[in-house]
Parts: structure tokens; sequence; C-alpha cells
């Protein structure tokens, strides 16, 4: 093994070394999302809400899609497209601020959505999450349409090393902020998983929103 490679497993490691619990990236993703609040909730009839049709099924996780694909190594993300609801936006990375709560993307450029880097890369092994707004004063933001996805939309990931992970949603869900399920949410189901997560639910001018849309989905392929 060369000294480059060497050098590059020693990064990876120490990538993994420096991620949060999972149950630690739970709570402050629960916590975090919840400051995604800049959005007027006054467009037209306000975004679509998940029908209950689209629930995942909790008896087998994934209902009966496309298989599983092999999980990829680390790599950093480039960008994330959702055809059904028109989403092609670059991703930037988000981490945690001085208070401890997951950052989300600058409100005032609507079409950027983030990769939380306290968890895994999307299309590594684990639960990797993806967050943006939902809108911003002006109008519709990069995941406005999140709560309208079907089972069975494709959601690509382009990572900075060329590759696109392929993810199949089999749930689309909103969850009240002051009861969300973390544990269902984020919590490893041995395969490369991800979450896509927007605000949603009832708006108040005081509060924001009062819920998060969460979109589950699994790596099916790699392009």
């Amino acid at each position: 093994m060369s000294a480059f490679e060497l050098a590059e497993l020693a990064k990876e490691e120490e990538r993994r070394r420096r991620r949060a619990p999972w149950g630690v990236i739970a709570l402050l993703l629960l916590t975090g999302v919840a400051l995604m609040r800049n959005g007027s909730g006054e467009f037209d009839a306000g975004p679509p809400q998940p029908a209950s049709a689209v629930a995942p099924d909790t008896r087998t996780g994934t209902g009966t899609l496309s298989a599983a694909a092999a999980p990829l190594a680390f790599s950093a993300v480039d960008r994330v497209r959702i055809p059904a609801i028109q989403v092609n936006a670059p991703v930037m990375p988000v981490g945690l601020n001085t208070d401890g709560w997951v950052t989300a993307p600058p409100p005032d450029n609507p079409n950027l959505a983030g990769w939380f880097t306290g968890a895994v890369s999307p299309g590594e092994k684990g639960t990797a999450v993806i967050v943006g707004h939902v809108d911003n004063q002006r109008g519709p933001a990069v995941f406005y349409g999140l709560g309208a996805l079907k089972k069975g939309n494709r959601i690509e990931v382009l990572r900075k090393d060329g590759k696109t992970a392929v993810f199949e949603t089999y749930g689309v869900e909103v969850f009240s902020k002051s009861g969300f399920p973390g544990d269902r949410v984020y919590r490893s189901k041995g395969t490369a998983e991800l979450r896509v997560i927007t605000c949603g639910g009832g708006f108040s001018k005081r509060n924001g929103y009062d819920g998060n849309v969460v979109a589950f989905a699994r790596l099916v392929a790699v392009n």
C-alpha cells in the first residue's frame, strides 16, 4: 500500500472517531432541526403534507421495494437530486454551532441543502442525514415539496468521489417537534440509509412550523 493510500485511510479513521455516538446524534438532530423555522408558512396553502398511505411499513422497515445495495466508503457530498419534486440542489456540510445545535443552511439561499457531517456520509453503512428549509420569507425553498414524495421515488446524492448514491424512498411522515421519535428516525438498520428532513405540520408566526417532515430512504444503486 502506498504512502498516499495509508494517509487516506488514516484520515478516514480520524473522521470516524470524531463522529458522535448515535444517541448523541439523535438528540442533537432532534433539537437542531427544530431551528429551521425561517419560513413564513404563508405561500398558497402551505407545503404539501405526507399522506398516511406513504408512512413507512414498521413491520419490515422497507416494504416491498428494491433490494438494498452494498454500502460505499466515506465521501463528502456535492449535490442532491429528487426528480419527483424537481429538486436539484448543491449540498453544503453542516455541523454544530457553539450551542451544540445542528446548523441549517443559510435561509437566504432557497436552493441549498445541508449534509450533517456528524453522521455517516450518504451511501455509507448507517443513517445519513440531509436537511434543508421548506421556505423562506420570499417563497418556497429546496424541500418545499418533500411531503409529496411517494414510496419508490428516487433520491440521488452526488458524491465528491464521482459516485452517485441512489436511494429509494420507502416512507414519508410528519412528526411533532415536541414528540419527535429520534430512535425510529435515526437508528441504523445495518444498511445504507438516508433521511431527508425539513419543517412541516402546523405554522404560527410566533413559533414557526411545529413539526418536521422526514423522508425515509435506503441505498438501492450506485451510478
